[in-house]
């Protein structure tokens, strides 16, 4: 079988893991950069020595797993050590993601989604996705969430909006949206009209009939090769 990768992005308190939750009720196949570098950084992994040399064993907890809240206290406040972090981790969450989608490639799905927060802030991984697709929500109501979500001050919760790119211009970036500004079941309507409007797409037909005509042509080729010997 052939298949295409969809990204998947959204913003802070945005609402994306309650599209990543429905996505996943109607079976598909959704691989989860946050998760996977998550286990990118565990004790026996390359990127976890790494992270040990560059910010000191002062990140680790007694168990020897580094302090996620220590480390993102650090990054979060200097630009220039989360630009450090990524180009450790970025590369090894990368092949963790390429050997999941070659399995659900075996596997045969028709298409794969890649989690990915940030997606068009990094925007490498973007022109390998045959459509994208932002969760949105108006400023107002992410910034009410993500206050409510995490106990945040207003001040708080601004500071980290806007350390990453704004959603309004995520959606000039996005071929698809998901407007999740309402209650879910707005949103599930909204995934669920995706999910029919991606299984039916000619993406996939055409990539099938490409890989057809590919094998065919082959096929013919060695049956006339075969009759020139034979002759």
């Amino acid at each position: 079988s052939t298949m295409f990768l969809v990204g998947l992005s959204g913003g802070i308190a945005s609402g994306k893991s309650t599209v990543v939750a429905i996505l996943r009720e109607l079976g598909c196949a959704v691989i989860d950069a946050d998760v996977i570098a998550r286990e990118v950084v565990q004790p026996h992994f390359k990127a976890y020595q790494q992270i040990v040399h560059y910010f000191g064993t002062e990140i680790l907890l007694e168990s020897g797993e580094i302090n996620r809240e220590a480390l993102g206290n650090i990054i979060f406040s200097h630009p220039e050590k989360r630009q450090l972090l990524n180009s450790v981790t970025h590369p090894e969450i990368q092949k963790e993601m390429l050997k999941q989608v070659l399995k659900y490639f075996v596997l045969g799905y028709h298409y794969v989604i890649l989690d990915i927060p940030l997606l068009f802030e990094t925007n490498r991984l973007t022109k390998f996705m045959k459509h994208t697709v932002l969760v949105y929500c108006d400023p107002r109501t992410q910034l009410s969430r993500l206050m409510k979500r995490n106990g945040l001050s207003r001040a708080e919760a601004e500071a980290r909006v806007a350390s990453q790119l704004p959603l309004d211009e995520k959606l000039k970036l996005a071929s698809h949206v998901i407007d999740n500004s309402g209650d879910r079941e707005s949103t599930r309507r909204q995934v669920l009209r995706l999910h029919a409007r991606l299984e039916a797409s000619l993406d996939f037909l055409w990539a099938r009939l490409a890989v057809g005509t590919a094998v065919a042509g082959l096929a013919g080729l060695v049956y006339f090769l075969l009759r020139h010997f034979v002759s």
